[in-house]
């Protein structure tokens, strides 16, 4: 479990010794959006009271309870009212409280006047989502985005602990820990480390963007997996990859990106990728350090919206993944692009499950909704739709081509490989061989250059540019 105890959020050490390990999760309900302003949220307060309360358990905390507290306006100091301050102080001293969670952002000197006035630790949303982050990476790359995160998030605020040099355990210091020491701050430090991240992390931009390419050359298909944290993503990946990836009913339950090559019915494949979940009020800061692997998704050919939509608040949640992707410059409201998947469909009762598939419609907004297909990724209801729906999609996006090359040109057969997928190939009796290759669209004009006696099977329909 984590542990708050021997942990000074002050580093001149006002905190009382023995602080409990237990955590209160405290939500600011807002009751007007015209006085709260931005932070204002259209959620379910029951809904945003469970999921803080499960972001502290995603990292094992001990969490004694979860309170609401209405608010009309945020106050500068203390974010609450001294009136509400004293009431929570209150309940933190009975029940013998050690970590107070706000599920809000806190300036630093807000969160100082708490940690002075309830004499205990405090953290907000961003610092815990980013607590959560630090334990679960296991990649280099994946310990060196969240870190990179971190650092951007203290720049701006007191540094109490930098135990992520050197720490025993895993999170990044909010919460303390064995071994844990006490450096003061030191900005230019800070910086330098960030300097030195951004360089690491530069080499796996250009990985990523070499090994796109490659997959562009090849022609094969790459179909991203986006939604809201705990959605169903990895349980989806793993029935339709079938693979082993960790998935679990949990918060964050994957972190590092995972590709695998998946079959679709007509015997071809795609690469499916597995992404971090998203979560509401997504750290700025974890949106711009995760940027190399969330480009995965930006150059997808395809894009799976996996929605829990059992879940109360799937709107709002389906609206957070919306926004952060927009940050990335994925636009959503595009149909072709999109599939939204409706997972969790067991948890449903089945006079109120929807269809199977519904396909792309007008949004009455000047624009089409995404087709729907509805599963479960846990019973594998709707799964063999899913793929028929994904191998559609990918063939509105691909032609493939039957090739002849007698034996004067056999040297160019390896180029097939390059250009596309090679889904069959014969070789005749006369030393001609004969193959199907399929054929991203965008490399339809460099493929005809180099073959063009090549042409589409009957029923597709060729590019101008190829015709």
């Amino acid at each position: 479990m984590a542990t708050t105890k021997g942990l000074s959020s002050d580093p001149h050490g006002d905190e009382p010794a023995g602080a409990s390990d237990r955590a209160l999760v405290v939500v600011p309900i807002v009751r007007s959006k015209q006085t709260a302003g931005e932070g204002a949220s259209d959620r379910d307060a029951e809904a945003r009271l469970e999921e803080a309360a499960g972001l502290a358990r995603a990292i094992d905390l001990d969490v004694a309870g979860t309170i609401a507290v209405p608010v009309s306006s945020y106050r500068p100091a203390t974010l609450f009212g001294s009136g509400k301050v004293d009431e929570i102080g209150e309940r933190i001293a009975v029940d013998k409280i050690g970590l107070v969670i706000i599920d809000h952002a806190l300036t630093p000197v807000q969160q100082r006047n708490l940690e002075k006035a309830w004499k205990a630790k405090v953290i907000d949303r961003t610092g815990l989502i980013l607590e959560i982050f630090g334990e679960r990476a296991q990649t280099r790359e994946g310990t060196l985005q969240v870190e990179l995160a971190h650092l951007s998030y203290q720049k701006s605020r007191l540094v109490r602990s930098w135990t992520h040099l050197e720490r025993q355990r895993g999170g990044f210091g909010f919460l303390g820990g064995p071994g844990e020491t006490q450096i003061e701050a030191d900005r230019r430090v800070i910086s330098d480390r960030i300097d030195k991240i951004k360089k690491e992390l530069q080499t796996v931009v250009t990985r990523r963007r070499l090994q796109r390419r490659s997959r562009k050359r090849s022609g094969q298909a790459v179909v991203a997996l986006v939604g809201y944290t705990n959605a169903g993503k990895s349980t989806l990946f793993n029935a339709l990859a079938r693979s082993g990836v960790f998935a679990d009913n949990r918060l964050f339950a994957t972190l590092d990106p995972t590709l695998r090559r998946v079959a679709l019915p007509n015997g071809t494949s795609i690469i499916l990728s597995d992404t971090v979940g998203f979560v509401s009020d997504l750290p700025t800061t974890l949106v711009a350090a995760f940027r190399a692997t969330l480009e995965e998704v930006a150059e997808a050919d395809l894009i799976l919206h996996v929605r829990d939509i059992a879940h109360p608040d799937t709107e709002a949640q389906a609206n957070d993944v919306a926004t952060v992707l927009s940050e990335l410059g994925i636009d959503t409201s595009s149909p072709g692009r999109v599939i939204e998947v409706w997972n969790k469909v067991d948890l449903l009762p089945k006079d109120e499950r929807p269809p199977r598939v519904a396909p792309a419609r007008s949004n009455g907004k000047g624009g089409d909704s995404p087709t729907v297909v509805s599963v479960s990724a846990l019973t594998g209801e709707g799964l063999a739709e899913l793929l028929g729906v994904i191998e559609d999609r990918i063939a509105e996006n691909h032609l493939i081509y039957r090739v002849e090359l007698a034996g004067d040109r056999l040297a160019d057969l390896h180029r097939l490989y390059e250009f596309g997928e090679v889904l069959d190939r014969e070789d005749t009796r006369d030393g001609t061989v004969i193959a199907r290759v399929r054929i991203s669209r965008e490399n339809n004009e460099r493929f005809a250059r180099a073959f063009p006696n090549a042409g589409p099977e009957q029923g597709q329909i060729a590019p101008a540019s190829v015709a």
